[in-house]
């Protein structure tokens, strides 16, 4: 790829900042040798860092502050006082022409209050949704939503489904991904009036969806759908169980190994497949959720990533950008004016 293209990032972002920043950039510069990078933070604590490693300081620019948002911040606080926070500056300059994405490893509920405020919605959407990828019996599929929206309506998670679908479509690479409503049964009458509601619009939608109807939690896993749609509060129960579920497993695995001496040498024999699982299941290959919505592309990063993770973050940022997902997703939800829509209530 010729043309530059430049990322703005929260430097301070993340429990491992400055320097876990400054080194995912470096890991990432094979992949990205097309990109440059705006550093928000504190240039005390960035130039050290950047003078160590020449090839990263060659494609970075410093943007000094030092204010920070904090981790524990509520987000209408953050919001009103981190104007010159280094989150705050970053996601401006995607508001500025600037940048082209903004990717920070800091506080969620911060960057999302602020990235709707300066990057506002799509035309169409109501709510920025977080994504992100699951590992799945099948390959990979997408979930949205994972925190933003506690509570949501019918029309919220149809918006979900439309979006999911075009980042399916255009960034996995899928030519016709199914969509599914986690519920509580695959029954259509199970499930509370707002998934009832998007169920039956998704099912006469005026778009070509391959909308399967309801799945339950067991589906996630299976991989039954490539597009998984959810109110935030569900999502983000999922995901936690899901990554503690992964974790106690890898606990569970290592103390079985090191209970005797056979099964030490069965660990050994059995450490090339343990490996290939390890790195199926590292959670720094999924690392970087997607705020979808936005009239701007923004790329959440986990506060506890180390440079590996932080790195994937980018490459997620960048292929946001270059596939043009935004103006699909307009595209997309221009189509639904123009379907009926059913009276909803929250859930």
């Amino acid at each position: 790829m010729s043309t530059r293209l430049t990322l703005s990032l929260d430097a301070m972002g993340g429990d491992n900042a400055p320097g876990m920043v400054v080194d995912g950039v470096g890991l990432s510069l094979e992949r990205l040798p097309h990109v440059d990078f705006l550093l928000f933070g504190d240039e005390k604590q960035l130039a050290p860092l950047l003078d160590k490693n020449p090839r990263v300081r060659d494609v970075c620019q410093i943007r000094h502050t030092e204010d920070i948002v904090t981790n524990d911040e509520k987000p209408g606080v953050a919001l009103r006082s981190g104007r010159n926070s280094s989150m705050r500056l970053a996601i401006n300059a995607v508001s500025d022409g600037e940048a082209a994405g903004i990717v920070s490893a800091g506080n969620t509920g911060a960057l999302m209050a602020m990235a709707k405020f300066v990057l506002k919605t799509l035309p169409g959407i109501d709510r920025p949704a977080i994504a992100s990828y699951f590992p799945t019996i099948r390959g990979e599929s997408l979930m949205l939503d994972l925190g933003a929206n506690v509570v949501c309506d019918a029309e919220n998670l149809v918006q979900f489904a439309v979006m999911g679908e075009v980042f399916a479509r255009n960034v996995l690479g899928l030519e016709q991904p199914s969509v599914g409503i986690l519920n509580v049964g695959s029954e259509e009458l199970k499930g509370h009036d707002s998934v009832k509601h998007a169920f039956n619009t998704l099912q006469n939608i005026d778009l070509p969806i391959k909308f399967h109807g309801f799945i339950e939690g067991d589906d996630i896993a299976k991989g039954t759908v490539d597009v998984i749609v959810t109110d935030g509060f569900t999502g983000n129960i999922a995901l936690k169980t899901a990554e503690g579920t992964a974790k106690m497993f890898g606990v569970f695995l290592k103390d079985a190994f090191l209970s005797s001496t056979t099964s030490k040498i069965g660990g050994l024999l059995a450490k090339p497949a343990l490996n290939k699982l390890r790195m199926r299941m590292d959670p720094r290959r999924y690392n970087g959720a997607m705020f979808l919505g936005l009239n701007g592309i923004c790329v959440k990063s986990h506060g506890g990533t180390d440079a590996l993770g932080f790195a994937n973050a980018l490459d997620v940022a960048v292929e946001l950008i270059t596939d043009g997902l935004n103006d699909v997703i307009k595209e997309d939800l221009a189509h639904l004016d123009s379907v009926p829509q059913e009276e909803s209530s929250g859930s």
